[in-house]
């Protein structure tokens, strides 16, 4: 057969696409970054400027508390840690000999190489002192060259160092005010450019991001504050020094995915092998370490995350790869909340639905697709595995109409497309015939419709019901045939005697001796896509012979409406025409209820 694929201007127009938005976002870095920061900052603040805008509060003194609240916050808390690591690090040189000692009794390359490393780190903060002198007692030589030029660089550069981060800090809070501020502005721009044909869309697509993102970010908040409380107060009762501080710490870097919290515990666990006497405290750090991140990682946040982004753990990691590759830093910690937004566009937009199915966290195959890829991959057991999981929740009737029809459906178009092998067509047929014969023997309540009180007296006071026959005719080939076997294993649950025939057995004698028993009902079963001419000429040669019984015509897996197919069968006059076993139950049940001695 033809391959079809793309065409070569379009595939080249894709991965020019494709280019130009990763160069856009690695040249654009210097804007794009503080946009990111402040629409994530503006979804985590939103909560609480709406709280405040229905106590009555004006939007923009509402925004102006939740910024304040944000830099109150950010900026006190920034000054409190950087103070308190200050102490901390004029302590250790006191733990030295401490370190020392620890290291040398694991007698260890690596422990030696650490503590040269001590030593060195210790030298080298010597000469950072501007009070120190030399060996003898005297003042460091010091050549002056150009000493007031040298004094203003550096000036302006420890200025740089200093107010940089606070300028890129101040941007972001400036801008989630005014995204704040003026959020349907920014939404009525959005929809605009969408299109007012894609207003219903976009405003789902909005509403989507906001909700998954702005419970993202809450609950980040309330998860990290509770590890970081129970980081703290395991290492108090350690007696690591600045417990608070550490579990402050280890709190706020969980925003940075994957090594955030590796970077929290490192400090704790050095100041725990400087200050104790033995290798307990560390090990407990450890101990510590390890039990809070596996509940966290492995237990709470997938159960509260997965559900609220939609993210799969997969790409949370890919994405976080990528997001750092090209930004950094900022990049790791805005790496959620972006592709947060790449899965609502790829639920919302069409042309992006691929954005979905890489990054959602549902990308589970629906049973019918699963059954028919494990058919396909020659798994029978695992096929065994599928249907009885499905049988434990569902019915038989379910099993076969929403699961394996499907499956028999799938592997016609195949067929006719040349997509299957002939061994995988006779294993596929094979594996079915054996489940479908496994489940003939499936304890399961009769097929019945549920019945109003009502209707149970008048049952209760009519005429006996007379039983009919059911024959089932396969229009085609075996997965026909396999249909027929599901319809008739049903039909019998509910009392009726069945047959199944094949097309090329319906000779003149055999319609004859059938039209002496008008109550028998004749089903002609058939599989799409190509099914509608035979079956029609199917069912023209037996209404002919035939005028008086109720012919059903079961085209299964249609999905056109059925009294359309019915009308579009012209002189074949077929009584009904159904689509699946429900509906072929229920059309039985009705006719038994029509059927009295």
């Amino acid at each position: 057969m033809p391959r079809v694929g793309l065409p070569e201007s379009s595939a080249s127009a894709s991965v020019l696409v494709f280019a130009a938005v990763i160069l856009l976002l690695i040249f654009a870095k210097v804007l794009l970054v503080p946009l990111a920061f402040a629409l994530t900052l503006s979804f985590l603040l939103l909560p609480l400027v709406d709280f405040l805008e229905k106590r009555g509060c004006r939007r923009a003194f509402a925004v102006g508390i939740a910024a304040a609240l944000a830099t109150v916050t950010l900026f006190s808390g920034t000054y409190v840690v950087s103070r308190q690591v200050v102490n901390v690090a004029s302590t250790l040189p006191g733990y030295r000999a401490n370190i020392e000692k620890r290291l040398a009794s694991l007698h260890s390359p690596s422990a030696a190489s650490l503590a040269n490393a001590l030593a060195m780190l210790e030298d080298l903060s010597g000469d950072l002192d501007p009070n120190r002198v030399g060996a003898e007692g005297h003042a460091i030589p010091v050549t002056v060259v150009g000493q007031r030029s040298d004094k203003f660089q550096a000036t302006m550069k420890l200025l740089g160092v200093i107010f940089e981060p606070i300028g890129q800090i101040g941007i972001v809070i400036v801008f989630a005010m005014y995204m704040l501020t003026n959020r349907e502005e920014f939404r009525h721009r959005l929809l605009l450019l969408a299109g007012i044909g894609n207003l219903n869309l976009v405003t789902r697509a909005l509403a989507d991001a906001t909700e998954r993102i702005s419970k993202y970010l809450l609950l980040q908040v309330e998860v990290n504050a509770c590890y970081g409380l129970l980081f703290g107060t395991g290492l108090y009762f350690l007696h690591v020094p600045e417990a608070t501080l550490w579990g402050v710490i280890a709190g706020t870097l969980r925003i940075v995915p994957f090594v955030g919290t590796l970077m929290g515990m490192v400090v704790p666990l050095v100041l725990s092998i400087a200050i104790s006497d033995s290798w307990w405290p560390p090990i407990l750090v450890i101990a510590l370490f390890v039990v809070l991140e596996g509940t966290t990682g492995n237990f709470i946040e997938p159960l509260l995350f997965r559900s609220k982004t939609g993210i799969s753990e997969l790409a949370l990691l890919s994405s976080a790869i990528l997001w750092f590759t090209l930004w950094g830093w900022p990049g790791l910690v805005l790496s959620t909340p972006l592709t947060a937004c790449f899965v609502v566009l790829g639920r919302y937009v069409p042309q992006l639905s691929f954005l979905h199915s890489l990054l959602g966290s549902n990308a589970a195959l629906s049973p019918a697709a699963h059954l028919y890829e494990r058919l396909l991959a020659m798994d029978q057991d695992e096929a065994r595995n599928i249907t009885e999981k499905f049988l434990k929740k569902h019915s038989l009737l379910e099993l076969y109409d929403t699961v394996v029809l499907p499956v028999l459906g799938l592997a016609e178009e195949d067929r006719y497309k040349g997509a299957l092998t002939n061994v995988q067509s006779k294993f596929v047929l094979l594996c079915l015939g054996d489940l479908i014969a496994r489940l003939a023997e499936h304890p399961s309540e009769p097929i019945e419709e549920p019945r109003s009180e009502r209707s149970v007296l008048i049952e209760a006071h009519a005429p006996a019901r007379k039983q009919f026959a059911v024959i089932c005719i396969a229009t085609g080939e075996k997965m026909d045939e396999l249909a027929s076997v599901m319809l008739t294993q049903l039909v019998e649950r509910a009392g009726h005697a069945t047959a199944i025939l094949p097309a090329a057995a319906l000779s003149d004698e055999v319609l004859a001796g059938l039209a002496n028993e008008n109550d028998t009902v004749i089903f002609l079963s058939a599989l799409p896509p190509f099914a509608f001419a035979r079956t029609r000429a199917l069912c023209l040669q037996v209404r002919s012979n035939l005028p008086g019984n109720r012919i059903a015509v079961a085209l299964w897996n249609s999905g056109e409406d059925a009294d359309e197919v019915t009308t579009r069968f012209g002189s074949a006059h077929p009584t009904v025409t159904i689509t699946n076993l429900g509906h072929a139950i229920r059309e039985v049940n009705r006719w038994q209820r029509e059927t009295r001695h």
